[in-house]
């Protein structure tokens, strides 16, 4: 068996051995991950075998690997555009592949209080729709504050946030074991707390959607 071979060998057992611990989602949501695993493994078959042989090698196991760990979010990105627009919100992949769902303060609760806006409620409603048209997408939900007040105020405040909403997930079909949550109070800023404009951008609530086989934190 050749230098070659072997290399490649060792690529397809990688790749069988990262399957075994997946499964794939629904057929749209995988084209994607096919499509870039196979562009990528192509590359590296391209490298290992430096021919046609092992250019076709590589892209095999790369659409494989692609199939059953990328998720395309296009599509759900879409329709959680409904009730957004103009709200602040913001929707993005992340390099774990998770999907986060931002949603800012003058949109989700007043000013030291844990009780849903009346407009948070029309984001929120999108999000559940999400989730109960993909029932194995689950999501975590991360409580945001700014700095004042301190933590003694802030860790308990960020985990009411958080629970009220996966609260009003559940009130819309969504079973409590799909979702997770936890208050990080102000330890995880996104802009400065010495403007109110910063202020108001750390005071916010994430929601991540999570595809098949990645894993959740829990709270």
């Amino acid at each position: 068996m050749n230098k070659n071979t072997l290399r490649a060998s060792a690529l397809v057992l990688a790749a069988a051995a990262m399957l075994a611990g997946c499964q794939t989602e629904q057929g749209t949501n995988t084209a994607v991950g096919t499509g870039v695993g196979a562009a990528v493994g192509a590359g590296l078959g391209n490298l290992i075998g430096g021919n046609t042989t092992g250019t076709l090698i590589g892209a095999a196991v790369g659409a494989a690997a692609g199939g059953a760990t990328g998720y395309n979010w296009g599509a759900i990105k879409n329709k959680l555009g409904g009730h957004t627009a103009g709200t602040g919100t913001t929707i993005s992949e992340q390099p774990d592949g998770s999907l986060k769902v931002a949603v800012p303060s003058d949109v989700t609760f007043d000013t030291g209080r844990a009780d849903i806006k009346p407009n948070f409620r029309a984001v929120l409603d999108d999000v559940a729709a999400t989730l109960n048209q993909n029932p194995g997408i689950t999501a975590n939900v991360v409580g945001h504050t700014d700095s004042t007040g301190g933590d003694r105020i802030n860790v308990p405040l960020s985990q009411n946030r958080a629970a009220n909403v996966i609260q009003y997930l559940n009130s819309r079909g969504v079973a409590m074991n799909r979702m997770s949550g936890m208050g990080v109070a102000s330890s995880q800023p996104v802009a400065s707390d010495a403007t109110a404009e910063g202020r108001a951008q750390n005071r916010r609530v994430e929601i991540l959607l999570h595809a098949p086989n990645q894993q959740a934190p829990r709270g």
